[in-house]
């Protein structure tokens, strides 16, 4: 195999003949690039070519499912994964446009021991990249990655005999099968169902009319150039246009899905955005009344309800609060045998006997629907309100290089470390303890919080604040981290602010 080189460039003759690969792509738990600028085609061959290698590597047998989001370039660079995986003697099961949660269902369908999903997932158009796995439901965390790196940078790469493709048809009505099961709603139940013109417009609209729901459509037409907005549920842009389209329908809730599917965002019936943290709470909430006992795992930019909550305490249930990213949450998921996992972003991961342990967006809006019809007398806006009351911001991302986010993290940690041995305060209070599990969660003594890490998958810091005691006090929170924050000069504005 040919190493790549990263000093190619577009429009050359070796930019059509070279693989071209930005080191800076192979991230914690998958693959990510600016297509083309940070990867060509030979690139994502050389790319599929390593994948390849490391399942010969760790004894898998040889066979894997690939599937593409909806842009308009994933095709084309499946292709390319596709003739390096097969070149390295992967036999290939190819199920076509598909949701990430589709390819992950597929290795269960199919019995297939890989996967490999091509897809940009929430990122804007210009990015590509791939999510993938071996041990399912689990996907590529650290150890992975690092390894595929090392094989695909450093030229290891081996061809072998015995690679084939095959067109697998009919894995997308299976996947919805799946997902409908025999529940119907015993309650009249109008939803909008957002895609934002992704991928789940082809799959979100006829899952709400088989389950029983009277479907609000909301930019739900393919189409690759995405002319309303980036599907991201997390992005407040989406988030107000579902509530718009609430308000003028008269529906009792909006669900939106990003790009390609996994992560679910959430409106109630009086148009208040419901971030995906604490409607976790209210879904850990009615399964803990279902399965008495059970662990709910929470990434570390996620609400403090899942451990301070009156009604969770009650129902026995256990809090763990973990690495925020799909690949570190799964496998936390499936190690504590927990029924549930959490991420503020709107990944939720539900485990058996709910889910398969993968993140699923829309697996996540069939719950949604039954935890409605389990409460008929209620609307969710009720059960919202039911919650205490805490105030959060959004996640917010101020721009920091992608090879330099890690070493400024490190800087920014030991200074909040630092606040705390001395006795230093925030938002004028003290500092209880602050958790570096995953960047800094600064925890202060009244379990009011407020968290800075680095994105996983774009040139970002992260900043999450919440308090339990009002907005002033988040918005004090906020203003001493972004203090901290700001004593790193190549740390640069955020893409939304409180």
């Amino acid at each position: 195999m040919t190493r790549p080189d990263f000093t190619v460039t577009p429009n050359t003759w070796e930019f059509l003949r070279d693989p071209m690969i930005a080191p800076t792509g192979f991230r914690e738990y998958d693959a990510r690039w600016q297509y083309p600028g940070e990867i060509n085609l030979p690139g994502m061959t050389a790319l599929g070519l390593g994948l390849g290698t490391q399942m010969h590597r760790r004894g898998i047998e040889p066979v894997i499912a690939v599937g593409n989001d909806y842009r308009d370039y994933s095709l084309a660079i499946k292709n390319a994964l596709v003739l390096g995986l097969m070149q390295a003697g992967i036999r290939v099961r190819d199920i076509g446009p598909a949701l990430s949660p589709m390819a992950y269902f597929a290795q269960f369908h199919l019995d297939a021991p890989a996967v490999a999903m091509v897809t940009a997932s929430h990122n804007p158009n210009g990015w590509t990249g791939v999510k993938m796995g071996f041990d399912r439901p689990l996907t590529h965390g650290p150890d992975e990655m690092a390894e595929l790196r090392e094989i695909v940078l450093g030229g290891e790469g081996e061809a072998r005999t015995g690679g084939a493709y095959e067109f697998v048809d009919g894995v997308r009505d299976a996947y919805l099968d799946d997902l409908v099961g025999d529940f119907r709603l015993s309650r009249p139940l109008k939803v909008v169902c957002a895609t934002g013109n992704g991928t789940a417009g082809a799959f979100a609209p006829e899952m709400f009319e088989r389950i029983g729901a009277e479907v609000v459509p909301s930019h739900t037409e393919l189409d690759y150039t995405f002319p309303a907005y980036n599907p991201n549920p997390e992005a407040m842009e989406m988030l107000h246009d579902m509530a718009a389209t609430l308000k003028a329908s008269g529906a009792d809730l909006a669900l939106g899905f990003d790009g390609d599917g996994d992560r679910c965002g959430v409106v109630d019936d009086t148009g208040h955005e419901i971030f995906a943290d604490k409607m976790g709470v209210i879904l850990a909430r009615d399964l803990s009344r279902l399965h008495p006992g059970a662990t709910f795992v929470a990434d570390v930019k996620s609400t403090g309800l899942f451990a301070a909550d009156p009604e969770l305490v009650a129902n026995g249930a256990k809090a763990d609060y973990w690495k925020t990213g799909h690949s570190h949450m799964k496998r936390r998921v499936k190690e504590l045998g927990a029924l549930a996992g959490f991420e503020k972003s709107g990944h939720y991961f539900l485990a058996e006997p709910v889910g398969r342990g993968y993140d699923d967006g829309l697996r996540v809006a069939v719950e949604i629907c039954k935890l409605m019809d389990r409460h008929p007398g209620m609307a969710m806006s009720d059960l919202r309100a039911a919650l205490p009351e805490t105030f959060a911001t959004p996640t917010m991302s101020p721009y920091c290089a992608d090879t330099e986010k890690y070493d400024v993290l490190d800087r920014i940690v030991a200074k909040l470390v630092a606040k705390h041995e001395t006795g230093e305060t925030v938002a004028g209070r003290q500092i209880k303890e602050v958790v570096t599990v995953n960047g800094a969660r600064v925890i202060l003594d009244n379990g009011s919080w407020g968290l800075v890490r680095a994105s996983s998958n774009t040139p970002n810091l992260v900043v999450v604040c919440e308090s339990s005691q009002s907005e002033a006090e988040m918005r004090a929170i906020f203003a001493d981290i972004d203090t901290v924050i700001r004593t790193e000069p190549s740390v640069g504005d955020y893409d939304q602010r409180i």
